[in-house]
């Protein structure tokens, strides 16, 4: 592993200590290594009005946009337990709209940090919508 996904990890796995989870018992993190070379972490939080709540995923982009992040080099999901916590529909399609057409890499790791899956968010929302499907022209914004 390399130390920036070693940090990316830790970053992901301390958000997930910080998820207001008390409706699921099911925290979440996740960390963004965004195009400034910075990391931008999130985690879940939930509300008694279930549709209210916010992914840790989509935390983390709010958080890297507030910070001028432009764009996601990678992001890793930090879950609760042993098996896989991928993102949700909706934030693949979040995770798309920063990633880009091409992807980027998607890093699971378990509740200890070990790594369980890597993919790209492309193979995650393969024949995605983006920007570039609301073009006259069909020209590529990326």
């Amino acid at each position: 592993m390399t130390v920036e996904l070693n940090e990316l990890i830790k970053a992901a796995m301390d958000a997930r200590g910080k998820a207001y989870a008390r409706y699921s018992n099911h925290p979440v993190g996740a960390a963004i290594l965004a195009d400034d070379g910075n990391i931008y972490a999130g985690c879940n939080v939930e509300n008694a009005a279930y549709p209210l709540g916010f992914c840790a995923e989509a935390n983390a982009i709010g958080n890297m946009v507030m910070g001028q992040g432009k764009a996601i080099r990678h992001i890793v999901i930090a879950g609760p337990g042993e098996h896989l916590c991928t993102p949700c529909g909706g934030c693949r399609q979040q995770i798309r709209e920063f990633a880009g057409k091409a992807g980027a890499p998607v890093t699971i790791v378990d509740r200890t940090g070990a790594v369980l899956f890597e993919t790209t968010s492309a193979d995650l929302l393969p024949h995605s919508f983006g920007p570039e499907n609301l073009s006259s022209e069909g020209k590529d914004h990326e």
